[in-house]
């Protein structure tokens, strides 16, 4: 498994060329060597490439705006392909589609979507966050999702923060998406003093040396380290989850 940094953590110094060049020069000097593409400006996948491969950096994964992988799917493959990023994610379910009388609307709106990532040779990837593991019709979103699409025609970007918060087993999880989470997002959970905070990997309260063991025994592949929210630089919040994580092994 490879450590990688979700740029989302970032979005704040990615809006433009200079802006990423700088940000993934230092995403590079922390010791990552892969990336997902979330959250940046408008510029051009070519561009994206280009500094990426300039600091050693694979692009594996990308949050792609949901409405754009339904309509425009084969633009949004061509981009990939530019990028040479081998899954396409979408980061939030919209909300029309959280409610009982619309959820199946999902998998009718993006099955033919998925099928053609999957012919290109790609994947489409699903990101969690609490809400999914609401029950719908008595069946937890999540599992609904999982039991909607094929493997071949859906991934999941298990993201552990938000499997905690919703009062999940965060090892339980990764058991029953066992061979769907190439890709997942590590961030740990903290309690500040009105409630949960997120916290740099390996320094909360979440067991990760026995969440990593999990994931690999479950296939994952690109550790991405993620923190939406940091209380302090989210450089310094990159480096230190890369750092205690490279203290274990994993780079």
């Amino acid at each position: 498994m490879k450590l990688g940094a979700q740029l989302f953590t970032l979005r704040e110094y990615t809006q433009n060329e200079k802006d990423l060049a700088f940000s993934l020069q230092k995403v590079a000097e922390m010791g990552y060597t892969q990336v997902q593409i979330s959250a940046v400006g408008p510029i051009a996948p070519e561009v994206i490439a280009s500094l990426c491969r300039g600091n050693g950096l694979e692009i594996v994964l990308t949050h792609t705006n949901v409405e754009r992988i339904r309509t425009e799917t084969e633009a949004v493959i061509q981009e990939h392909e530019k990028m040479q990023c081998p899954y396409i994610g979408i980061g939030y379910m919209p909300d029309r589609y959280h409610h009982p009388e619309w959820l199946e609307h999902f998998v009718w709106d993006f099955q033919e979507a998925a099928k053609k990532i999957r012919q290109a040779g790609m994947l489409l990837m699903y990101h969690n966050h609490d809400f999914e593991f609401r029950k719908v019709g008595g069946k937890r979103i999540l599992e609904y999702l999982a039991e909607s699409f094929s493997p071949e025609e859906m991934g999941f970007t298990l993201d552990t923060y938000w499997v905690q918060a919703a009062g999940g087993d965060v090892c339980q999880w990764i058991e029953y998406l066992k061979g769907r989470i190439p890709c997942v997002h590590l961030k740990d959970m903290d309690m500040g003093e009105t409630g949960q905070i997120m916290a740099p990997v390996l320094e909360g309260n979440m067991n990760f040396p026995t969440i990593l063991d999990a994931l690999q025994k479950a296939g994952a592949q690109h550790l991405l380290v993620e923190q939406d929210v940091c209380r302090e630089s989210p450089f310094v919040c990159l480096k230190k989850s890369y750092d205690n994580l490279a203290a274990l092994g994993y780079r």
